[in-house]
């Protein structure tokens, strides 16, 4: 079956027995919040930054977008004092089935809370919202079909008058055979995440890339079981490209976001105290054990933060 990458991602993850209704991210490539638990010591301190400048609410939300297995969630709360905890309101989203294992305090839903007072997290999300593929041929912008079953393409229609719009601002296609990964979809997403906060913070992260350096040819790519695919849209597989999160940002100030910070993984976690600093050997040899605790603490902050993986991510962090 011939279709758009958009029609054919949303049939693939999304659709009957998609990916995403039936597999968890986990099983398939490594997060942040797989990789350590320290990444949701992170967010805590994020959420208590965020709870002292708005007054200390009751509730205080804590939305999880994209949850996946409801780990952050269930971490953050876990490592949560007692007090903040009692006024916690935390609700994982994500399409798949509730986890039997997850806390009874975390509400599982299908879908983003209406009114958050609080901080939204969307930890790998945008990446899986569906999008449409572009190609520059030598009469202007085509849109790219592909073979559900097969993975092959073939060239369409030209994009509608919106998306034109956006590539012409977001991902300007100047040669022919350059592709476009139409973000559109994703901005609207965000807005649409903005546009329910009605007080706090909302924060995306997500491999990114900025619009004066887009990739010539995308960056499409799939996933099965720890291992890079090619990216078949027939529902075996994980598929997923970089962010706009540039274009995201633009998409947020218009719903109503105040103020906008674009950074990457590694200088937001820096500037929260993870820094992989190993510990001084003068310690393993006064107390062994604490030595040993503190090297696995520095090796896992160490690839919460590395520039050439994790720590890559770009973090667009919004307020309104």
């Amino acid at each position: 079956m011939w279709l758009t990458w958009r029609a054919a991602m949303e049939r693939a993850l999304y659709g009957d027995n998609g990916f995403y209704l039936r597999e968890r991210p986990s099983g398939h490539f490594r997060t942040s919040v797989g990789a350590s638990p320290l990444f949701a010591e992170a967010i805590l301190t994020v959420l208590m930054r965020l709870d002292e400048k708005l007054g200390r609410p009751e509730p205080l939300d804590l939305v999880d977008i994209g949850a996946g297995d409801g780990a952050l969630s269930a971490g953050v709360l876990a490592l949560a004092e007692p007090g903040l905890r009692k006024r916690l309101r935390v609700t994982a989203v994500d399409l798949s089935s509730r986890p039997a294992e997850l806390p009874e305090a975390i509400a599982w839903s299908h879908t983003t809370p209406p009114a958050i007072t609080g901080l939204v997290i969307a930890n790998e999300w945008l990446d899986n919202i569906p999008f449409d593929v572009a190609e520059q041929t030598p009469d202007g912008p085509r849109l790219v079909l592909v073979d559900t079953e097969t993975g092959d393409e073939r060239l369409g229609p030209p994009p509608d008058e919106e998306d034109l719009r956006w590539m012409e601002r977001w991902w300007p296609l100047r040669a022919v055979g350059q592709r476009a990964e139409l973000g559109r979809s994703r901005c609207a997403a965000w807005a649409g995440v903005i546009g329910r906060l009605v007080h706090g913070q909302a924060i995306a992260i997500d491999y990114a890339h900025p619009v004066d350096n887009r990739p010539a040819r995308g960056t499409l790519t799939g996933y099965r079981d720890g291992s890079v695919v090619a990216p078949i849209p027939d529902g075996t597989c994980d598929i997923t490209a970089h962010v706009a999160l540039d274009a995201c940002a633009e998409a947020g100030e218009r719903a109503g976001a105040i103020s906008t910070t674009l950074s990457t993984q590694r200088d937001i976690l820096r500037s929260l105290g993870v820094t992989g600093t190993r510990p001084s050997l003068d310690l393993a040899r006064t107390d062994p054990p604490a030595y040993l605790r503190a090297l696995a603490r520095a090796s896992q902050e160490a690839e919460l933060i590395d520039a050439e993986g994790l720590g890559a991510f770009g973090w667009l962090s919004q307020l309104r």
